[in-house]
């Protein structure tokens, strides 16, 4: 059996269906779908199985040679590339051979509506020289016409082809029966839940991209200086010190009212998924900029999903420094992020490797708080004597009371407290009661959730 998931690499020119037929798979929207070549750059990775047999599918950019591309608008007919994908032509078609390589099968996606192209004869020559068993899937072929010319795509000698369409589904479950057969067996991992998953967040161009390539060593995203150069999210696996992690690197977010429509709108809402589906969030800051408007905005973002938190502050080898000069920056960061008074900072570099050493045990450190858990009677006890040190102010002749506390979940951690009268708990004082929780045990750069319940009979 297989020590690692099998790897099915999604590979054709541009626009011919495959972000479709990957959320198809994957049962996702992770995926941009966009009628515009060059929409997907980076490799996106998404979990998927069939008739119980378990692999990892890999959305590519088109693979489309540089000549093509620059001509394709003087192309009569031809779609329009993506704006400013034609900057990126060479790394998309890197990444694209950087997820055959990783894979353990290949899928070539074709349009079946537009035909047979040139376009498609080069990557099918480039992929016969591949040892990995590749699939010919002729997407858009929803009518009996579209399916028998299919076989047309014999030409390419990859095998017959498989007429589906990704949008409706129609021919999809033939393709994976036969996939499936090539596929090495993996073992059910019992321990798939224990990952971590830690999401890279920021504003565009901080360099979430740099920082994801400089914890891996390895040219895992493409790095651009052009903002926005990230529209999906990627996740990546690997192990540390024994603990499994799965880091994913999010697009740029910027406040909504800086958010263009299309692609940029579809990749915030990508964003914001990849911070759902996180336990910690490393907050990337740029150290010449200073905290923004912005970063306050994306910190707002993470806090909302109740994620841990780090904050990272990349380039810091830009910075003109003194002996001072971190405990400074430190200072602003808390008076700029308030809200966020409880999470570590840390000072790195992605381009020159600067403590980034520091990036992963922090955020592993923070991780683990989330799981803590105070038992009832230290629950009790420290809010009691809180209590005493600092009685809340009555209103309207009332005051709050706190029969008996106890925290009832963990991930982030929550307390809940039975009261007289919820109504009467002023926000300053239950951010009173959590500093005071905070003082027994930190619960480093995790956020705490305080409820209150009115005490009735039953409770009693």
């Amino acid at each position: 059996m297989s020590k690692r998931k099998p790897v099915v690499a999604l590979v054709g020119r541009p626009n011919v269906g495959k972000s479709t037929l990957f959320n198809r798979l994957t049962g996702t929207r992770i995926a941009i779908v966009e009628d515009l070549p060059g929409t997907t750059r980076d490799r996106i990775y998404g979990e998927s199985d069939w008739n119980g047999i378990g692999f990892i599918v890999i959305d590519t950019g088109g693979l489309e040679a540089q000549s093509t591309a620059e001509y394709r608008t003087q192309i009569p007919g031809a779609a329009p590339l993506a704006k400013d994908s034609t900057l990126f032509i060479t790394e998309i078609q890197n990444q694209a051979q950087l997820a055959m390589e990783e894979s353990d099968a290949i899928i070539l996606v074709v349009d079946g509506k537009e035909g047979l192209t040139a376009a498609d004869i080069e990557v099918g020559e480039s992929l016969r020289l591949s040892t990995k068993p590749i699939f010919l899937a002729v997407n858009k072929t929803e009518s009996k016409e579209r399916q028998l010319n299919a076989a047309e795509f014999w030409q390419l000698g990859l095998g017959e082809p498989v007429p589906i369409s990704a949008y409706h589904g129609d021919g999809v479950g033939d393709l994976l029966d036969e996939l499936v057969k090539v596929l090495p067996e993996y073992p059910v991992d019992e321990f798939e839940d224990e990952r971590i998953s830690i999401a890279i967040v920021g504003r565009p161009n901080v360099g979430k991209s740099s920082l994801l390539n400089a914890l891996l060593g390895e040219e895992r995203a493409i790095v651009s200086e052009i903002a926005g150069t990230t529209r999906d999210f990627i996740d990546t696996e690997l192990t540390y010190e024994g603990q499994r992690i799965r880091l994913i690197d999010t697009a740029g977010i910027r406040r909504r009212g800086k958010v263009e429509p299309g692609i940029e709108k579809y990749s915030v809402l990508r964003s914001m998924q990849g911070i759902d589906r996180a336990d910690v969030a490393l907050l990337l800051i740029d150290g010449a900029d200073g905290v923004t408007a912005q970063d306050a905005h994306v910190a707002g973002y993470v806090l909302e999903k109740q994620r841990s938190v780090v904050v990272v502050v990349n380039k810091w080898d830009s910075v003109e420094k003194d002996s001072n000069t971190m405990v400074e920056y430190t200072r602003q960061i808390r008076q700029d992020l308030k809200f966020l008074d409880y999470v570590p900072v840390i000072f790195v570099s992605a381009l020159t490797k600067q403590r980034i050493h520091t990036v992963l045990p922090t955020a592993l450190a923070v991780a683990a708080e989330r799981s803590f858990r105070i038992s009832t009677g230290e629950v009790n006890r420290l809010l009691q004597e809180a209590y005493d040190r600092n009685p809340p102010a009555s209103h309207t002749g009332r005051k709050l009371r706190i029969y008996y506390a106890s925290q009832v979940d963990t991930a982030p951690p929550s307390f809940l407290l039975f009261v007289n009268d919820p109504e009467l708990a002023h926000f300053s004082y239950l951010r009173y009661l959590e500093n005071q929780i905070r003082e027994y045990h930190p619960f480093l750069g995790t956020p705490i959730r305080i409820f209150m319940r009115r005490r009735n009979k039953k409770d009693e």
